[in-house]
């Protein structure tokens, strides 16, 4: 592995460290006042949030021209926003396979019901798009069962039926909604890829937005350690300061080492990836999503821990970054189904 920056990464980074150090960092308590005090559902600042990435990726890999023009174009733009309807209440859908939600064929178009939740991006006064996965053929061979469909989010039949908070918080810009799809009418063009492709469609999806993932963790992390570094460096307890604490010095040693790892990793991913292609990089795409968000939620709670009772609050925005933390544990498929897939990888390398 080649370990240097392209020329073109470089700037990239450069570029945006500035913007961050001139706009971001400096108004981060002023953009938590205003949101807690006016609109909750302000517009993102570089619009690569989830689930916009994926849904972007997966139009330009699967979308034909005409859905693209629609769709992939204001998304890119920034105009509209999108939510990937996947999940189900009634089942669990780590297992994709027990998704029951429907999609039938009916003459020129395609008939949708089913009820999906945590749809993020939902909540969105922008959003105008879900990506629908359910099934077009329930007696295909397992995998050739599932399709996934371009539903507007004003078609007759789309029902929100509430907001589901993390933790408390609401998640605003985006949220997470329970929605009923009845009877849903959408023609036949809005299809992506073809009828039983929609683990295909997966399987391409969920690489790049695990990477994804695994990359914001990286830098709440980052982010906390920061945070966490210049609370204890000026605040006394027992009259010495906290940063002078063994168990203090260990938890930041601990948290840039666990840091520095997840994003060896990450790199390692993204090179497999663009090297050998998702399916080889599948066990280190697996790891990428586990590690990252293990280490952001350990080095989060020792932030919180550093600022005491004010880790609680969002004086220092830790408990809403902790909260998000955690729920990427789940979202994009559990810890404990990655580290099956990873341990039966690992297993056929004997076999």
């Amino acid at each position: 592995m080649d370990f240097q920056h392209s020329a073109k990464s470089a700037d990239y980074l450069e570029r945006l460290a500035a913007f961050m150090d001139e706009h971001v960092y400096p108004n981060e308590e002023r953009f938590e006042a205003q949101h807690r005090s006016g609109d909750r559902w302000a517009p993102e600042v570089f619009n690569c949030s989830a689930p916009d990435t994926g849904n972007m990726e997966t139009l330009e890999r699967y979308g034909t021209p005409e859905q693209k023009k629609e769709w992939l174009e204001p998304l890119l733009e920034g105009r509209i926003r999108s939510a990937f309807a996947m999940t189900e209440p009634r089942v669990a859908s780590s297992d994709a396979t027990n998704i029951e939600s429907s999609i039938v064929r009916e003459g020129d178009s395609y008939l949708i019901n089913g009820r999906k939740w945590w749809t993020s991006g939902a909540g969105s006064a922008r959003c105008r798009l879900f990506i629908f996965m359910g099934k077009t053929n329930p007696q295909a061979p397992k995998y050739l069962q599932q399709s996934m469909i371009l539903v507007p989010r004003d078609a007759p039949g789309v029902t929100i039926l509430r907001h589901l908070p993390v933790f408390g918080f609401d998640d605003a810009p985006h949220g997470h909604m329970e929605i009923e799809f009845r009877d849903v009418r959408v023609p036949l063009s809005n299809m992506l890829l073809g009828e039983g492709r929609g683990f295909e469609i997966a399987q391409g999806r969920l690489g790049p937005g695990r990477i994804h993932h695994a990359m914001r963790l990286i830098g709440v992390a980052e982010r906390a350690l920061e945070k966490m570094c210049r609370r204890v460096r000026s605040r006394v307890a027992f009259g010495r300061p906290i940063a002078e604490q063994t168990v203090t010095l260990e938890r930041i040693a601990e948290s840039r080492i666990r840091i520095d790892q997840a994003r060896l990793l990450v790199y390692k991913a993204a090179w497999l990836m663009d090297t050998v292609g998702n399916k080889a990089a599948r066990a280190e795409i697996a790891a990428i999503k586990i590690a990252a968000a293990d280490t952001a939620c350990q080095v989060l709670d020792w932030a919180i821990q550093a600022h005491g009772a004010a880790g609680l609050c969002e004086d220092f925005q830790l408990a809403h970054a902790y909260a998000h933390a955690r729920s990427i544990r789940l979202a994009d498929g559990p810890d404990e189904v990655h580290r099956n897939q990873i341990g039966r990888l690992e297993l056929e390398k004997y076999a």
